[in-house]
């Protein structure tokens, strides 16, 4: 009788509607769980969220991978992820796309405010505009002339349509009338690929993801997409600077889990998450990349993806992008 009472106790603290949630939560972690990236493998994002998986996997006592479900501009892995079963094990590390796709697309299969409960916004990282280094182009005022001289013959990769890397070159063009010709792709890697290959000229995705190849001289960088200067590249000059005041697009990393996770789930993976971002080793690590580490509360985070979501729908707007 005194564990019986004891459990129905903890269902009323816990507010959970019956005895089978307040059970779970007693369990969780009792299974490995998943992170579901919706890039490919090697993506800035998908690197991110394999170092918190060993974190975590190490705080929970219980294994946790990387499931990468790329395609759609990201879309099909937020609707795998908004599909899945609200008991804890899965997490989805989203990207700025999840603000973006509602203003992109004119079927989005999920509504990220009412699919998803916010768990915390890990980071803010800078993407990086690069050019095949055969490209005669020493800064971003070279490659708007070029483009304006040359109109529709410089291609660009991006990871999809609707993606940052996709509306970072958008927004460019809507502020120079520059234009150049968008080639998506599944993810960033396939297009980084031909990026190097020479099949596009340029992109502009996640530093970290890119400088590597910019310092071993595959391409060339010619500017920063956030409003200063980059400490992982401060010779780098950001393309407002260039000769475009006020131009910023900065993609963001978060945490969801799918609606209806229990929140005691979500409150024990924030104290882990942000406890992890506050370490000195993995400050030092992501400074060096460019990333700038946040760590928030679920409820910051839902304001985020509102404003997010308002901001892009504006420059979709002034970009004339229709939605496909």
């Amino acid at each position: 009788m005194r564990v019986k009472s004891v459990a129905v106790l903890g269902t009323i603290l816990t507010g959970c509607p019956g005895s089978p949630c307040a059970l779970a939560q007693e369990q969780w972690p009792s299974r490995p769980m998943r992170i579901v990236v919706p890039s490919g493998s090697g993506s800035g994002s998908d690197i991110f969220a394999r170092t918190l998986a060993q974190r975590l996997t190490e705080r929970l006592g219980k294994q946790v991978v990387v499931e990468n479900r790329t395609g759609a501009g990201n879309m099909i892995g937020y609707e795998f992820a908004a599909r899945s079963p609200p008991d804890g094990y899965t997490i989805l590390s989203a990207v700025s796309t999840l603000a973006i796709h509602p203003v992109t697309y004119k079927k989005v299969s999920y509504d990220a405010m009412r699919d998803f409960d916010p768990v915390s916004h890990t980071a803010n990282l800078p993407n990086l505009l690069v050019v095949h280094p055969a490209l005669p182009l020493r800064s971003v005022k070279d490659l708007i002339a070029l483009a304006k001289a040359r109109p529709g013959e410089l291609l660009y990769a991006s990871a999809g349509h609707g993606t940052s890397p996709h509306l970072s070159i958008e927004l460019l063009t809507s502020m120079t009338g520059a234009r150049f010709v968008h080639v998506p792709y599944k993810s960033g890697p396939p297009g980084l690929t031909d990026l190097m290959a020479g099949q596009v000229q340029l992109m502009a995705t996640a530093l970290n993801y890119l400088r590597p190849h910019v310092l071993g001289g595959r391409l060339r960088a010619l500017g920063v997409t956030t409003a200063k200067r980059v400490g992982a590249m401060p010779d780098t000059p950001t393309i407002a600077e260039s000769g475009l005041p006020g131009y910023e697009s900065v993609q963001w990393y978060s945490l969801f889990v799918p609606a209806k996770t229990p929140r005691a789930i979500i409150d024990r993976l924030n104290r882990e998450v942000v406890t992890w971002l506050r370490l000195p080793d993995v400050i030092e690590r992501n400074t060096a990349d460019g990333n700038e580490l946040v760590g928030s509360t679920p409820e910051e985070l839902a304001a985020l993806l509102r404003n997010e979501t308002a901001k892009w729908a504006k420059v979709a707007k002034a970009a004339g992008l229709k939605p496909e």
